[in-house]
């Protein structure tokens, strides 16, 4: 048992600092291919650089273990990448008017929700950076003012690992009303459950400092990444529908 836990907690932080390239290379690298991002929710870069970027400054109140902060800097890096070659190559506002896409915020119809101000549905590319640079100077200033407030300390931790938690709910929400996992990448599924199983041996049994709040959002996430495999079993990548029409899924959730 001792053996084990020495690899848990030596071999684990290697797979834990290099998964946000294994787990989104892939994507990147076919949205990049065939030169369009229909199929791609941007929720996930949008929830992924919200917790990450809070993560890092929860870390200065936290000392959680650093391969931790490490995959939180790595993640960053690879959402900005992803966002940016999504942004990229967005299907064009004429097509996006006829897809579910997140792009499409002005369409009007039951399976697309306008959010206030059109937030993260904007057309332009430029809001996107604004907001990612507003978010990060904004949480900075509170580091300096309450950074060393215990409660606030914890906020931090359960606010970024709860956000976190969230990212398979849009994809398990579009393959429900879809009834399709078309669009979302099997190897992103795989790597998020193998990337599970890892973080859970490491929470709970390596031998380093690690916060309640990654445990037990982590256990959460756990939970709805195995419910996306049944959907995938279930669904498949099949055409689905949306509102009675036959189509593929537009709004995809990946890691």
């Amino acid at each position: 048992m001792a053996f084990f836990k020495w690899l848990i907690t030596h071999i684990s932080p290697v797979f834990l600092v290099t998964s946000p390239v294994t787990s989104y290379a892939d994507q990147i690298y076919s949205i990049h291919k065939s030169r369009s991002s229909a199929g791609f929710s941007l929720d996930i870069p949008l929830i992924m650089l919200v917790a990450s970027i809070l993560k890092i400054y929860y870390w200065f109140g936290a000392r959680y273990d650093m391969s931790l902060l490490v995959q939180a800097t790595i993640m960053i890096v690879v959402q900005l990448l992803l966002l940016h070659v999504a942004l990229t190559y967005r299907p064009a506002k004429a097509a996006a008017t006829t897809l579910h896409t997140p792009f499409a915020g002005s369409r009007e119809g039951r399976t697309h929700i306008v959010r206030p101000w059109s937030f993260w549905q904007w057309r332009s590319a430029r809001p996107y950076w604004q907001f990612l640079t507003y978010y990060f100077v904004a949480l900075g200033g509170l580091q300096v003012f309450l950074g060393s407030n215990p409660f606030y300390i914890a906020l931090q931790g359960y606010t970024a690992l709860g956000i976190e938690a969230t990212l398979p709910l849009p994809q398990i929400l579009s393959n429900r009303q879809n009834r399709s996992c078309k669009g979302f990448r099997f190897s992103v599924l795989v790597n998020w459950l193998i990337g599970d199983v890892m973080k859970m041996c490491f929470f709970f049994l390596a031998d380093t400092e690690v916060p309640w709040s990654f445990k037990l959002c982590g256990l959460f996430q756990f939970a709805c990444d195995m419910y996306l495999g049944v959907q995938y079993w279930q669904y498949g990548e099949g055409e689905g529908s949306v509102d009675g029409w036959a189509g593929g899924k537009d709004d995809v959730r990946l890691a």
